[in-house]
């Protein structure tokens, strides 16, 4: 199978790299306005054709399947053009820059035959596949929060919000995670830019149950967080990104709670226990996505991270951009 790349700015050497590793596959050209990142292509990769016009890449008869690794104002005309032309469509998140282009290209998908699939790459890191065999064999009971941080210093994006650039990894996570379809959020947020796009926001997304979920994200800390609780009634984990081998951590800890009828009050009972550090698969991540697009339109089978995950992921970033604008609002998803 021949692979087009369109975009090698600052993730598409990790996709080249990558989907030259897949069985059955090869990357054939990669695209990019920039001569001087073409160049750096032409040095690692002798054999890959390089253009500065995607139309080359698009309308080839060479080329089975495009990956899209460009700005997200950009990923709908160029998947739609890639669609129209037969081929199998990989974008990186987020998916679209609305809900109505996302749903024009699932359904254009759809009556093409072909495979329109979203780049979520953590849901093939060895943590997220551990967190969901926990969660789901109930080793922490049932959930009650999912609480997120994502966090650092810059970059600034042009064209989208701190949601827009930095959430789509934790919102495909939870709704990879935790079964249940999400009922409305509430988003904040503030531009010291004064260019209107956000750089601190905060988003909750609201469940019909008891379960909430919530979403910080920042270009302007001095630190670097990148860190994941899921709470449950038996236990909680912890996932940090940043930590090279102990990612997860399982903690044996919570609370009962009874009210005392007599005085009015909530008694509460807290558990402390032991930490447990599990085992995880380390190999990388990416490959397993590439391998996933790949395999899944050699064999026509359903990928991990599809098209519908990458959709439900807009509609709430979606939702959460008429919040902010809206000083906080609950929007109804």
């Amino acid at each position: 199978m021949n692979v087009g790349i369109i975009g090698y700015g600052y993730w598409g050497p990790n996709l080249v790299r990558n989907f030259s590793m897949v069985n059955d596959c090869t990357v054939k050209m990669v695209s990019d306005f920039r001569q001087e990142r073409l160049a750096v292509v032409s040095k690692a990769y002798p054999t890959v054709k390089v253009t500065t016009d995607p139309d080359a890449i698009l309308l080839s008869t060479e080329i089975d399947a495009v990956v899209i690794a460009t700005p997200v104002f950009t990923h709908f005309s160029l998947a739609k053009k890639a669609l129209e032309n037969g081929k199998h469509v990989l974008l990186e998140k987020p998916m679209t820059a609305t809900v109505k282009e996302a749903e024009e290209l699932m359904t254009l998908a759809k009556q093409k035959n072909l495979l329109l699939m979203v780049d979520h790459t953590f849901l093939y890191t060895g943590a997220i596949k551990k967190m969901k065999q926990l969660i789901d064999e109930k080793t922490i009971g049932d959930i009650h929060y999912f609480d997120s941080s994502r966090i650092n210093l810059g970059l600034f994006q042009p064209d989208v919000n701190v949601l827009w650039d930095l959430a789509p990894h934790d919102i495909s996570m939870l709704l990879y995670l935790v079964k249940g379809k999400p009922y409305s959020v509430n988003a904040t947020g503030i531009s010291h830019t004064k260019n209107g796009i956000e750089n601190i926001a905060y988003l909750t997304v609201n469940y019909s149950n008891d379960f909430i979920a919530h979403f910080s994200c920042s270009w302007t800390s001095p630190v670097k967080l990148r860190t994941l609780l899921i709470g449950g009634d038996k236990k909680m984990l912890l996932f940090n990104d940043l930590e090279p081998t102990e990612k997860i951590k399982i903690y044996d800890t919570g609370y009962n709670y009874k009210t005392d009828e007599e005085k009015k009050q909530l008694l509460v009972d807290y558990r402390t226990g032991d930490v447990f550090i599990p085992k995880l698969n380390t190999a990388e991540a990416l490959l397993g996505m590439a391998t996933d697009f790949v395999s899944s339109i050699q064999n026509k089978t359903e990928p991990l991270s599809t098209a519908s995950l990458g959709l439900e992921v807009i509609k709430i970033l979606e939702a959460s951009q008429a919040s902010i604008k809206n000083n906080g609002k609950e929007i109804i998803l």
